[in-house]
């Protein structure tokens, strides 16, 4: 049974289970370690962790709370939440917005990468190329932001840098959105998020995609990038302080904790504090070539964690609201004992979802494509409800052949 314990409370002989904190925020190469020596748990306080599990199976126990309990009380608060959330506004559909958000998704990408190419070759950014591109991807959310969002999760390990840069612009401009900002922050959030690790170009590829662990100097070259994304953009010409915003604390951490500056709470600017969530969401459920990434719905179960120190709640919350608790994408099995992608959100309750039914435990076979709006009643389109949510790997399901 794995434990929650405080860094405060670690010794030497500890199994550290999990670091609890994405891996930008650690300068360890794995999650999972034996500590062995004073200096590490030295680096575990520097790096600003508060709390981790341990593995007492496999090293010295310690004080703390079962992870078991642990993930109930943060199932009952995310429950309690979800239950509470507003009415969300309708949408043009899924199967209506796919097509045009995979056409954005694809302009987008290939529109990030010359411009990283140029920024290497020594070329300015030219902004104009930007608005365009940002204002697809932006009214592609306001129609679905599932759409685009579900797809931005599907990436190539090799092209991580570039999509993930889409994925947060998209995420970014879905939050503001969702916050009710005015259209023209809502648009510059989009140009901060796209462009937010541009300084990311003046680290080598060989540190960036490095699979081995990172020298204490390879870290601190990783996390420059910060620190050059704000030169870089402060030097263009039409970039607002809005996007500058995004790029420049989008590493800064509500309890003080994060960097290049180590703001705290107010000090961050609205727009910083939204990229630090929409950042890391977007990390910790991507594949890299050093780990596999979470599944939305526990990636959700983390923020909601981690909001304890290192995030606003209430923006977590906001988030929450935005993509859901079961975020489109999402593979969940259904009381019915047939599993389902959430292909959209219902209104009123995020625990209740409209999700495409696809394949039946019971006979461990496909089933014929049904729409199913869980928070309608039996004889009206819904009638079943999610009790888990599943890795599409486990079953072996390609969940982009069915959004």
């Amino acid at each position: 049974m794995f434990r929650k314990i405080g860094v405060s409370d670690l010794r030497v002989g500890m199994f550290i289970q999990d670091l609890n904190c994405d891996w930008m925020d650690h300068p360890f190469l794995r999650r999972q370690f034996a500590l062995s020596n004073e200096g590490q748990i030295l680096k575990i306080r520097e790096a600003g962790i508060r709390e981790v599990y341990i593995d007492p199976a496999r090293g010295v126990d310690g004080p703390g709370q079962d992870a078991v309990e642990v993930e109930r009380e943060l199932d009952r608060e995310m429950v309690a939440f979800a239950e509470a959330a507003a009415p969300r506004q309708r949408q043009t559909s899924m199967r209506e917005e796919v097509a045009s958000a995979q056409r954005i998704q694809g302009e987008a990408n290939a529109l990030i990468r010359d411009l990283m190419q140029d920024v290497r070759l020594g070329r300015q950014i030219q902004s104009e190329r930007v608005e365009p591109v940002v204002g697809k991807i932006t009214q592609s959310i306001l129609r679905n932001s599932g759409a685009l969002l579900s797809l931005c999760r599907i990436k190539n390990k090799d092209d991580y840098t570039f999509q993930h840069s889409v994925s947060v612009c998209g995420l970014q401009t879905a939050f503001a959105r969702a916050l009710g900002l005015p259209p023209s922050d809502i648009h510059e959030a989009g140009i901060g998020g796209l462009l937010h690790d541009i300084g990311k170009t003046k680290v080598s590829d060989e540190i960036l995609n490095k699979p081995g662990r990172l020298t204490d100097d390879e870290f601190r070259q990783i996390k420059c990038h910060v620190v050059e994304s704000r030169r870089i953009l402060e030097a263009t010409p039409g970039i607002s302080a809005i996007a500058v915003q995004v790029a420049a604390q989008h590493h800064e951490r509500h309890d003080g904790s994060g960097y290049p500056l180590g703001l705290k709470a107010g000090e961050i600017s609205q727009m910083g504090q939204m990229a630090a969530i929409v950042d890391v969401y977007d990390a910790i459920t991507s594949d890299r070539c050093y780990h596999k990434g979470m599944e939305p719905t526990e990636a959700m179960r983390k923020i909601f964690e981690w909001s304890k120190f290192h995030f606003n709640p209430e923006l977590v919350h906001a988030f929450t609201r935005c993509i859901g608790i079961y975020p489109t994408g999402s593979l969940v099995r259904l009381e019915s004992g047939r599993l389902a992608v959430v292909i959209g959100q219902c209104e009123g309750n995020l625990l209740k979802p409209l999700v495409r039914v696809i394949f039946s435990v019971k006979h461990n076979h496909y089933l014929p494509a049904e729409d199913v709006d869980l928070s309608k009643p039996l004889g009206r389109g819904g009638g079943d409800r999610i009790v888990q949510h599943e890795n599409p790997e486990n079953w072996g399901i390609d969940i982009a052949r069915f959004l």
